[in-house]
């Protein structure tokens, strides 16, 4: 046998170093020995080993679940609607990201309230609302949402939401912490109510009174009068300060016969600096084809139709989920994916990203790049195998 200790190796490199093992076609790969290899300028050939890599489990953390049920959680109800949420908490591998499925009764508010740890990205299903938001310079906005608009609150800002019209609204949130919850928000009705009533009377120059009145705890969602469309005025900064964002009315970044995507970044819209975000239609038989973020993670919540997920982490770590309405789907920032839909009617995302530069690299482009000779040896195939691959990615396409 030949000697691969240390000594040995030096002493074969010296004498003009391993010679390749080239074998019977049955011969047993080469199992390597701690010390195989040789050491820095002094390495040198092995004999080969087995043509695939064998990860053992104890090598590499267990793949995570990348599915949740969002909508079937216990919402969070009080007098004038419901939230339910999805958080590092209970979805553990959403790390970067947590979402919130919000719905507003017809004349109810989302009180007064910020974030301390996250900023706020959100698009209207259905019905129509007013936000109001103000910064920490004491610039306000006050401005109208309908269906297929975004609002984006930067982290520490204030604001409020309250219905508009005789119709419930109902909206998707994302916030860029996965440790955020909406049960942690800072809330008005709760700091007042927690705060000495002489200091309150000190602080607004009023009676000490006045503030029995006023509710003893938080409420976060609460019922009132409906606010006629007529009466919800708007004041809208300038495009580069507004926090509000028309996204359907942007033209798609990708339009084929697969599907679509519309997507916002801080490009699109300025205030969005550390998110962004949009909506991606498949159609039946539609694929967006396999791709990694670099610098991203990615949320999905499924508004409609059948989707198959499969998720690569590396180190012979993969997973296929199937996603419905109501289901949130968490992909880690350089995970490969690819999703498809299995249905027979459209699978429509609300998705976001927790940096407001969007970066993809698609596999079909990197592929679509590189040498034949190179794919060739890569799979251990001919070079004309790859012939018929595709030159060019539409990065979403669908079966002939």
């Amino acid at each position: 046998m030949p000697d691969y200790s240390r000594r040995g190796l030096l002493a074969a490199g010296a004498a003009g170093g391993l010679i390749a093992a080239t074998g019977a076609a049955n011969a047993e790969p080469f199992v390597a020995k701690p010390g195989d290899g040789g050491f820095a300028r002094s390495s040198n050939a092995l004999p080969p080993g087995d043509k695939v890599v064998h990860h053992a489990a104890s090598d590499i953390e267990a793949m995570p679940d990348f599915h949740f049920s969002l909508d079937s959680g216990r919402p969070k109800v009080t007098s004038g609607g419901w939230a339910k949420e999805a958080t590092e908490s209970n979805f553990p591998i959403s790390k970067g990201i947590a979402g919130v499925h919000m719905y507003l009764d017809a004349g109810a508010s989302r009180e007064l309230h910020w974030h301390a740890i996250a900023a706020e990205w959100a698009f209207i299903l259905e019905g129509k609302c007013q936000a109001m938001v103000i910064d920490p310079s004491g610039q306000r906005e006050v401005a109208n949402f309908g269906p297929g608009d975004v609002w984006f609150f930067p982290k520490g800002h204030g604001h409020s939401i309250q219905t508009i019209g005789d119709k419930p609204c109902h909206f998707i949130l994302s916030f860029d912490n996965g440790g955020f919850s909406e049960h942690g928000t800072f809330s008005i009705t709760d700091w007042v109510s927690l705060t000495p009533k002489d200091m309150l009377a000190e602080n607004f120059g009023i009676p000490a009174a006045f503030f029995d009145k006023m509710p003893t705890g938080e409420t976060y969602i609460m019922a009132g009068p409906i606010l006629p469309e007529s009466k919800a005025k708007q004041f809208l900064l300038p495009p580069a300060q507004t926090h509000k964002f028309a996204l359907m009315d942007l033209a798609p970044r990708i339009d084929t016969s697969g599907g679509s995507l519309r997507l916002a970044t801080q490009k699109e819209f300025p205030m969005s600096k550390t998110m962004s975000g949009g909506v991606m239609t498949l159609k039946p038989g539609g694929i967006r084809e396999m791709h990694w973020h670099p610098n991203a993670n990615e949320w999905h919540y499924y508004l409609s139709g059948q989707a198959e997920v499969a998720l690569f982490g590396s180190g012979g770590r993969g997973k296929v989920k199937t996603f419905i309405p109501g289901d949130v789907a968490y992909i880690p920032a350089g995970y490969g994916h690819a999703i498809r839909n299995v249905g027979n009617e459209d699978v429509e995302i609300v998705l976001t990203f927790d940096s407001g530069d969007f970066q993809e690299i698609s596999l079909s482009d990197w592929m679509a790049a590189s040498p034949n000779y190179l794919l060739a040896n890569n799979f251990g195939v001919s070079d004309d195998a790859f012939d018929k691959f595709p030159k060019a990615s539409p990065h979403i396409h669908r079966q002939a």
